[in-house]
């Protein structure tokens, strides 16, 4: 089943690749905006033996991690205390919706005022989006808990520590994964977000250098990177998530089939 999916992704993986060449080869659209696959895929190669490439690629990876590590550490934080604190998640329930639907982007310019243009303000772009993702995942999962479970453990005599340990933590678990995974795809967003916006280093403020200086194939091969990194990002966090969930039933479930 799965090498049988595997071969329908290579084949409209090739069908897309073939209409991109074939596409601007035709004129159906002019080439000086969307070269042909091959151009795309010469620029590409042209960047992957130009250190500054890897430059901004590492530049990208870093706020990208420093970023998700400080929201889903914040955002598990948050999210046990104000669900085991009595009455923190009501008293806090109105700020977190109001906070919570701002777009990061509109932060850009608070972000600059405070931190200029360096990994500070990527940083406080890419936290703030991530966190939420963590935070609400977190408040579900812990409201998830069997209260039979809870009850039998405070009468086993467990301690508010024992019991986040094994009763709170594993119900709690699939739903931090889950926000995780989703977090790492907004921070890698973000990231590129903020590079392009404000020209932070990274990929973000490469892909805008080569659109300003007309070097278009150059342009979606930089695209192409930052596509090619978020499925990378998606399938190790899909990955992660299995393992840290191997003994779950959703897991061991998908597995089996």
């Amino acid at each position: 089943m799965r090498g049988e999916n595997a071969a329908l992704g290579a084949a409209g993986l090739a069908a897309f690749l073939a209409l991109g060449e074939a596409v601007p080869r035709l004129g159906l659209v002019e080439e000086a905006y969307f070269p042909p696959t091959s151009r795309i895929a010469d620029a590409l190669g042209a960047e992957l033996t130009d250190g500054a490439f890897w430059t901004a690629l590492g530049d990208t990876l870093t706020g990208w991690a420093i970023g998700l590590a400080i929201a889903v550490g914040a955002g598990v934080v948050a999210g046990v205390t104000i669900s085991v604190v009595p009455h923190l998640r009501e008293a806090t329930a109105s700020t977190i919706e109001f906070l919570r639907p701002i777009p990061s982007v509109a932060l850009i310019p608070l972000a600059v005022l405070l931190h200029g243009t360096g990994l500070r303000s990527v940083l406080l772009l890419v936290v703030y989006a991530s966190f939420w993702q963590v935070l609400v995942q977190v408040v579900y999962g812990v409201q998830d808990v069997d209260p039979v479970a809870e009850e039998t453990a405070r009468s086993y005599g467990l301690g508010p520590w024992a019991r986040i340990r094994h009763v709170l933590w594993p119900t709690a678990l699939p739903y931090v994964m889950t926000g995780v995974r989703l977090a790492a795809a907004v921070a890698l967003i973000l990231a590129v977000t903020a590079e392009l916006v404000i020209g932070a280093p990274g990929l973000g403020a490469r892909i805008a250098v080569a659109q300003a200086s007309q070097a278009v194939p150059e342009m979606y091969a930089l695209i192409v990177v930052a596509g090619l990194l978020g499925l990378l990002i998606n399938v190790g966090a899909r990955t992660v998530e299995r393992r840290a969930l191997a003994w779950h039933q959703s897991v061991r479930g998908e597995v089996a089939v």
